[in-house]
């Protein structure tokens, strides 16, 4: 089972954009909702990509199972966040200005293909998630971040993310030179709130 390349799009035409945001939607979501997030970041002149997970999901179980039970939709997912970028330095867009940001499975999922893909990106904006796999395994991770800022904003607890996963992300993601901020809720709950736009604003979308 493998997920078929389905980017929608919103914002300024890729061909016309200097910068592109790929928003990469959770468990049961869609493109569609993902992209509605954006109203409330400052991306007016960026061209906005969110692939589409088959049946509205990117992999059947959970980002800690162990990762050969996730597949072969996870390499498939991977794939599609990829090509996603593919998309965007095709049109002329520099992997600079190339941003990402991911709710819940797919925070976990752009989690994932960052650090396997480490360079210098616009930077990252992950909520609710961790890189994945039952153990982590740091072979899979290479390359150098070179300053790209990234936010990790989560619960404590959540449901689905245990807290120390994000935390081991960050220090991988550190160890890559990543310029991590991560900010951590008391019993917020499995959701995006408002002071995470604010931040992933801050830090991101100067």
């Amino acid at each position: 089972m493998s997920h078929i390349l389905n980017i929608k799009t919103a914002g300024i035409p890729l061909n016309q954009a200097e910068k592109a945001l790929i928003m990469v939607h959770g468990r049961g979501g869609s493109a569609q909702d993902i992209l509605s997030l954006s109203q409330h970041l400052n991306v007016k002149d960026y061209a906005l990509l969110a692939p589409q997970a088959l049946n509205h999901t990117w992999y059947p179980f959970s980002f800690i199972a162990p990762v050969d039970q996730n597949e072969p939709w996870l390499s498939s997912a991977i794939e599609m966040v990829e090509e996603t970028v593919k998309a965007a330095v095709d049109a002329g867009i520099k992997p600079e200005n190339i941003y990402f940001f991911g709710f819940s499975q797919g925070a976990c999922l752009t989690l994932e293909f960052l650090a396997r893909n480490a360079q210098k990106f616009g930077g990252a904006a992950a909520i609710i998630g961790g890189v994945i796999g039952d153990k982590i395994n740091r072979e899979n991770y290479k390359g150098d971040f070179a300053g790209t800022p990234v936010f990790l904003g989560t619960s404590n607890p959540d449901f689905h993310v245990p807290i120390e996963r994000v935390y081991a992300t960050a220090n991988i993601l550190r160890e890559m030179n990543a310029e991590v901020t991560e900010k951590v809720y008391a019993n917020f709950g499995h959701s995006i709130n408002e002071e995470e736009m604010e931040l992933a604003n801050s830090i991101l979308f100067k």
